[in-house]
């Protein structure tokens, strides 16, 4: 049986919903502490991301830990655990090849809060209030 071929578009679509599906399948793994760390377990993770190479054979995960827990600490317990997750995540996905996953620490919050910060700074407000003239 040949090969089904996909177009550039249902391709990326593709991409984008096993990536949200991952996203699913750790934040459900993670919610439930299904994790057998104590630092993970303990921590209330958020899976904000997941990014997908065009094979499906990668995912990076985007992570942040709430509630003020240390984020370097969490990325270095998930990244230990990464084999336990990665089997979880291929027997609920049901793929061919399970993808291998990376976690990182998702910066986009920090950047989101620097750009709010410059937006309050008395010189941009008023700069802003000048052209709104």
């Amino acid at each position: 049986m040949p090969r089904q071929q996909f177009t550039p578009e249902q391709h990326s679509v593709r991409v984008l919903k096993v990536s949200e599906r991952v996203r699913h399948i750790l934040s459900e793994l993670l919610a439930r502490q299904e994790v057998h760390d104590e630092r993970v377990s303990a921590a209330n993770i958020a899976v904000t991301e997941v990014r997908m190479t065009p094979d499906l054979r990668s995912a990076v995960a985007y992570v942040k830990p709430l509630l003020g827990a240390e984020e370097a600490e969490i990325v270095k317990a998930l990244q230990q655990n990464t084999a336990y997750l990665q089997r979880e995540v291929a027997k609920r996905l049901g793929l061919k090849f399970a993808p291998k996953l990376q976690f990182r620490s998702d910066e986009s919050f920090d950047e989101a809060e620097r750009i709010e910060n410059l937006l309050r700074d008395p010189k941009v407000a008023r700069d802003l209030d000048a052209s709104e003239s």
